[in-house]
C-alpha cells in the first residue's frame, strides 16, 4: 500500500484519532518496517539513534502495555508520567492509550513539590516515573508505581487487544505552562488532539516534512500531535530529551532533518549559540509553535539552510529555508493560524498570520463583544482542536469560555486583510492610563530589532504605587559587547510612552531569568522580585 492511499485512507476513517494511529497502521498493513521513531537516548534494549521501524515500534508499546495491565491499570485510569527522556514519555503515552487509559504527562522539569500539588489534584492512581524522578518525589508521598524504564521487559504477546476508542474519549492530560505556579491540567478528547492531523492529511505534506527533528518538549500536547502526524504521513521523527540551543544545532548536524518542531524559546536559545561553521543546510522549515516567535530569530534561522523553488526552468535548490509561525497553546490542541516566512517575506509586526480553516478566532472586549479591525481585545476562538476543558477544574474551565469561544489569555488585534497580530500576555500588559497600555511582548519585538547583537531580552514592567517602571533585560549573542551602551537605541524602540517608564538596561547571563519548565519566562516570578526590592 502507497504512501498516498495510507494517507487517504487515515483522512477518511472517522474512528481514527489521537488514541489509535499506530493500533490502525498496524490494522491496515502499512509499511511496517519503515523507520519511523528515533530517540536520542537507549530505550527498551534500542541504543540511541537507531530509528525504530513501525513494528518494532509497536512490539516496544505492546509491550509496555503488558506491564502496565499487569500493574492493573485500565479504562479511563489516569496515570501521571514524568521521566527526563523523549522515549519513556512517547512510548509510555502510546501503551496507556493502547488500554484506554489516561495519561497525564508532566514536564521533568517541573519543582517536585510542584508536581506532587499537581498530581494530588489529578487523583491520579499513582505516578511512572524515571530514577531521577523517582528520587525527587519519593519525600512528597505520591504513589509511585513500577519504574518507568522497567516497563519494556514484558512479553509483547501479553498486551490485551486495543481499546477501541471513541471520539470523545478522553485521551491525555497535558498541561500549562506553569508559568503564574501550578500548572493547569487540560484535558484532550481522542477526537481533538487529532483534528488539526486530519486537516493536514487532505493537503499536500509540506516541503521538509519528511524527516522532522523535534524539539518539543516531550510531554507537551505539540509532541503528541507530531508523533501521530509523523505516523499518519509516514514521515520519521527525531525527539529529542533536551531542547537547549547547543544539543538542537549538534543533533541537526549529526540527523540531517529537513524540519525542526520548536517553540519560540527552542529559537530564542539557538540564538544565543555560535553557528559560524556549524552545518544546518539540511534544514528547509522551521516550524514553531505555542507563543509566536520573533522577527529577529525567524530572520537568523530562514537565512540558513536550503529549500526547493518552483521556476520556470523547474525546480531548483535555493538558498534559505521557511519559517512557519503562529499562535498556539495546549487549551487550543494546536496552532489556529499559519503564516510563513522566508527571505522574500516582510509581514513581520508579530504578525501570527490568517486563522486555518478549522478555527474561528475572533477578538472580544472585556464583556465578550466582537472588536472591529485595528483595535486590541482578548483572542477568543472556537474549533475542533480545542481541548475538553481543565482536569477536576470546572471552574477554570467555565470562566475561560464565553459565547461559546475559548479565552486565550492572549492580545491580539487583526488588519482589514485577515491577519492577526499578537501583542502580549493579558497579564503582562500594564495599563498606562489615558488609554494607553505598555505590552511587554511587543515591546521585546522592537528591542530584538532595534539591537542586532541582543538574542533576546525581557522587558518587566510593574507598577509601583501610581508608577510604572520598566527594566529591559538583555541576553547577548556570541558577537555581543556587553560593555556597549543601547540605552538611546532602545528607547527610540520602545515608544514615548513606554520609553517614560525606562528604569534600566542591564546586560544579564541566563541565570537571572526564571524560566518555567517549557523555556517560558516567568514573568510574574520577575514581577514579584522587583515589587520585593522596591518595597
Amino acid at each position: 500500500m502507497t504512501a498516498v492511499s495510507i494517507r487517504a485512507r487515515l483522512a477518511r476513517d472517522p474512528d481514527l484519532g489521537a488514541g489509535n494511529v499506530l493500533t490502525t497502521l498496524v490494522a491496515l498493513g502499512a509499511d511496517l518496517d519503515r523507520p519511523a521513531f528515533t530517540f536520542d537516548t537507549d530505550v527498551d534494549g534500542v541504543p540511541a539513534w537507531t530509528a525504530l521501524t513501525v513494528r518494532r515500534l509497536d512490539e516496544r508499546v505492546r509491550a509496555r502495555a503488558a506491564a502496565l495491565r499487569a500493574l492493573g491499570i485500565g479504562r479511563r485510569d489516569p496515570v501521571a508520567v514524568t521521566a527526563t527522556s523523549a522515549a519513556d514519555n512517547i512510548l509510555t503515552f502510546l501503551a496507556l492509550a493502547r488500554l484506554g487509559a489516561i495519561p497525564a504527562l508532566i514536564n521533568a522539569k517541573l519543582a517536585p513539590e510542584i508536581t506532587a500539588l499537581y498530581v494530588s489534584r489529578l487523583g491520579a492512581v499513582g505516578v511512572l516515573a524515571d530514577a531521577a524522578r523517582r528520587e525527587a518525589l519519593a519525600p512528597h508521598g505520591v504513589t509511585l508505581l513500577a519504574p518507568i524504564e522497567d516497563l519494556g521487559a514484558a512479553d509483547p504477546a501479553d498486551a490485551p487487544e486495543a481499546y477501541r476508542f471513541h471520539r470523545d474519549d478522553p485521551v491525555a492530560i497535558t498541561h500549562s505552562s506553569g508559568t503564574t505556579g501550578v500548572p493547569k491540567a487540560v484535558l484532550h478528547s481522542h477526537a481533538s488532539l487529532y483534528a488539526a492531523n486530519r486537516h493536514r492529511l487532505r493537503m499536500p505534506k509540506a516541503q521538509g516534512s519528511d524527516r522532522l527533528l523535534s524539539a518539543l518538549p516531550a510531554p507537551h500536547a505539540a509532541t503528541l500531535i507530531a508523533i501521530n502526524l509523523v505516523l499518519s504521513s509516514e514521515s520519521q521523527l527525531l525527539a529529542l530529551s533536551s531542547q537547549t540551543g547547543a544539543s538542537v544545532v549538534d543533533a541537526i548536524e549529526r540527523w540531517r532533518p529537513g524540519g525542526v518542531l520548536g517553540f519560540a524559546a527552542t529559537w530564542s536559545e539557538m540564538a544565543k549559540t555560535d553557528l559560524r561553521g556549524r552545518d544546518l543546510d539540511s534544514v528547509a522549515l522551521w516550524w514553531n509553535t505555542g507563543d509566536c516567535a520573533h522577527e529577529a530569530h525567524i530572520r537568523r534561522l530562514i537565512s540558513l539552510g536550503y529549500r526547493q523553488v518552483s521556476t520556470r526552468e523547474g525546480r531548483v535548490r535555493k538558498p534559505g529555508s521557511n519559517f512557519i509561525d503562529g499562535l498556539g497553546s495546549s487549551e487550543m490542541g494546536h496552532s489556529h493560524f499559519y503564516i510563513t516566512h522566508s527571505s522574500e517575506t516582510s509581514r513581520y509586526g508579530r504578525c501570527i498570520g490568517r486563522p486555518h480553516t478549522f478555527a474561528e478566532p475572533v477578538v472580544l472586549d472585556p464583556d465578550g463583544n466582537e472588536l472591529p479591525p485595528g483595535e486590541v481585545g482578548e483572542l477568543g476562538t472556537k474549533s475542533p482542536t480545542l481541548s475538553l476543558g481543565y482536569w477536576n477544574d470546572s471552574v477554570t474551565t467555565y470562566r475561560t469560555r464565553v459565547r461559546g469561544y475559548f479565552l486565550t489569555g492572549d492580545l491580539v488585534y487583526r488588519d482589514e486583510e485577515g491577519y492577526f497580530y499578537h501583542v502580549d500576555r493579558l497579564v503582562d500588559s500594564v495599563d498606562l492610563g489615558g488609554g494607553k497600555r505598555l505590552h511587554t511582548a511587543l515591546s521585546e519585538e522592537r528591542v530584538l530589532n532595534a539591537c542586532p547583537d541582543v538574542a533576546d531580552c525581557t522587558v518587566v514592567a510593574v507598577r509601583v504605587g501610581d508608577t510604572v517602571v520598566t527594566d529591559v533585560l538583555l541576553q547577548l549573542d556570541a558577537a555581543g559587547d556587553p560593555s556597549a551602551d543601547r540605552t538611546e537605541a532602545i528607547r527610540t524602540a520602545l515608544g514615548p510612552d513606554v520609553a517614560a517608564t525606562l528604569r534600566e538596561v542591564v546586560v544579564v547571563d541566563d541565570s537571572r531569568i526564571p524560566l518555567g519548565p517549557t523555556g517560558k519566562v516567568r514573568k510574574v516570578a520577575l514581577r514579584e522580585q522587583y515589587l520585593q526590592d522596591a518595597g
